[in-house]
């Protein structure tokens, strides 16, 4: 069937839609919390050489390397061996994934015989097994953190659904109702993603619809070339640190040299500190998804469809055995504040060619804040992901209180968790009044979130970032402020602390503050 521009078009905004519709079932199907309402998820359709070619507007950590994730799913098992029901499923952050807790799932679209794409979908799950309730913090090598799952091809029919694979996987995590329901939520998405591309391969025709995935990958790319040919030729350096690496004070750095070419870029991490040993290694899939996700926000307009086309434009070095490319077993369970410097560090390298095109520091950071207790011969696992303010612009004030820019998770309803768990009750959400940096634009603000336990035997696990190094602003904008939390028993604050691991009791407190975003452009006075 010959198409013309504007049939083209339509299926390129069908294969977009797909994608938004497989993560609206997903978040309407899921368990847990930190699915069905944070919304820590995301889904994406791949063509049959598993290149990404649409995805909806989830999770940007999790989406710029699904192709990178499949890869390895392929290599390990050739089409001749797939029968129908098979779905492949993995979470290793050595073989094309990101931390254990992201369990990525592909369904093979087939349609007489010919393989058109797969449907794709990745859940944070709210628990993964390993040596804690929660996350591991002394964790020391990934094998500590949970569940590894490699590539893998399952059935649906024979291992699933009761068969062996879920049983194995139910009797090694602690929340498995959640966790298996999270997981077939993304099993019923990636039906849909099926559904949709075989109705558009009836309507079009199979070879069609494969033109026109190949169609707006190219014009993605084109776009993306284009928007990179706009800025000025030449090559910056940035850096920027984490607060520590979880068993001392001093600051790790992740350095960035940034070389525009006409319509290339070249992301150079070469000089970035060594890997650590504690779970804020970041693995090459991770790093890669938060360098371009900076490139796209910066470079090009909100309209511009990400894909592997974009990719095709970008060439990454990124030395093995850094803090952002670590050897196997090194944790990483706490990637995404690595992740968040790579992201900072190229923004403040694209400060100088495209001054009024970046934003200055936000409270870029994930704070990951787990209260879990075992009841009984049951576990209950809360798991909440905050961000803080945003950075400024030259056009606009940061946005306050909301997720940071790779995560984009949404708020958890205070009356969500009154209603799941008994153990603790949320007393204060607030904004955190000039949390934000002055400037002609001011940083978004932080918010407050204070807690009251209500049992014995409460396990908080807690890990953020800066808490010491405060993002900084731009042309002359002022610092935000950093985040903080206390612990306060028996009417005394314990001193603020960006990781934790403990025991809490009846009537202590907990209040977490979140920080604001740097100004843009020296104030008025």
């Amino acid at each position: 069937m010959k198409l013309d521009a504007a049939e083209r078009a339509i299926i390129a905004d069908a294969l977009i839609a797909c994608a938004r519709e497989m993560g609206e079932k997903l978040f309407r199907s899921a368990f847990s919390t930190v699915v069905r309402e944070a919304r820590d998820a995301s889904a994406s359709v791949l063509d049959a050489q598993g290149a990404i070619v649409a995805q909806a507007d989830l999770i940007p950590m999790h989406l710029g390397s699904m192709d990178r994730t499949i890869r390895p799913c392929l290599e390990a098992f050739p089409r001749e061996t797939w029968e129908p029901g098979d779905v492949f499923i993995t979470n290793h952050p050595y073989q094309g994934g990101q931390h254990l807790p992201d369990i990525f799932i592909f369904t093979p679209v087939i349609v007489d015989d010919q393989l058109i794409g797969f449907a794709a979908t990745i859940a944070h799950h709210i628990e993964i097994g390993g040596g804690a309730l929660g996350p591991n913090m002394f964790a020391t090598d990934l094998h500590q953190e949970g569940v590894i799952i490699p590539p893998t091809k399952i059935n649906l029919a024979r291992d699933w659904n009761g068969g062996p694979f879920e049983r194995l996987f139910r009797a090694n995590i602690r929340v498995p109702d959640q966790v298996i329901g999270d997981l077939n939520a993304q099993i019923a998405a990636n039906s849909v993603g099926e559904s949709r591309l075989a109705a558009l391969c009836r309507k079009y025709g199979a070879d069609a619809v494969k033109s026109a995935m190949s169609d707006l990958m190219d014009y993605s790319e084109r776009r993306f070339r284009s928007a990179i040919a706009a800025a000025p030729n030449g090559t910056w350096t940035a850096e920027d640190s984490i607060d520590d690496d979880g068993f001392t004070d001093e600051p790790r750095t992740v350095r960035v040299r940034v070389t525009i070419a006409d319509d290339e870029i070249v992301v150079d991490f070469t000089g970035t500190d060594a890997q650590l040993r504690s779970n804020l290694n970041a693995p090459l899939s991770s790093t890669i998804s938060a360098a371009l996700s900076c490139l796209k926000s910066v470079l090009t307009e909100p309209d511009l469809p990400f894909n592997s086309g974009c990719a095709r434009a970008v060439r990454f070095v990124v030395p093995e055995g850094t803090m952002i490319n670590p050897h196997y077993p090194a944790p990483n369970r706490a990637r995404m504040e690595v992740c968040y410097r790579v992201f900072n560090a190229i923004m403040r390298a694209l400060a100088a060619p495209l001054p009024d095109r970046v934003i200055a520091g936000g409270y870029d950071s994930t704070v990951s804040f787990s209260l879990s207790r075992l009841d009984g011969d049951s576990f209950r696992v809360c798991m909440e992901v905050f961000g803080g303010g945003y950075g400024a612009s030259s056009t606009a004030d940061g946005c306050d209180a909301v997720d940071s820019p790779l995560s984009n998770c949404a708020n958890t309803p205070v009356e969500s968790l009154d209603m799941e768990y008994p153990y603790f009750q949320v007393c204060e959400y607030s904004l955190r009044d000039g949390s934000g940096g002055e400037g002609i634009h001011r940083g978004g603000l932080g918010f407050v979130r204070h807690y009251r336990i209500l049992n014995d035997d409460v396990q908080l696990v807690f890990y953020s970032d800066r808490f010491r190094n405060a993002p900084e602003g731009l042309r002359g904008g002022l610092s935000g402020q950093p985040g903080g939390l206390e612990l306060i028993r028996s009417g005394a604050t314990l001193p603020p602390v960006g990781k934790y691991t403990g025991t809490l009791r009846t009537g202590d407190e907990i209040r977490l503050f979140t920080g604001g975003g740097a100004g843009f452009g020296t104030p008025s006075s």
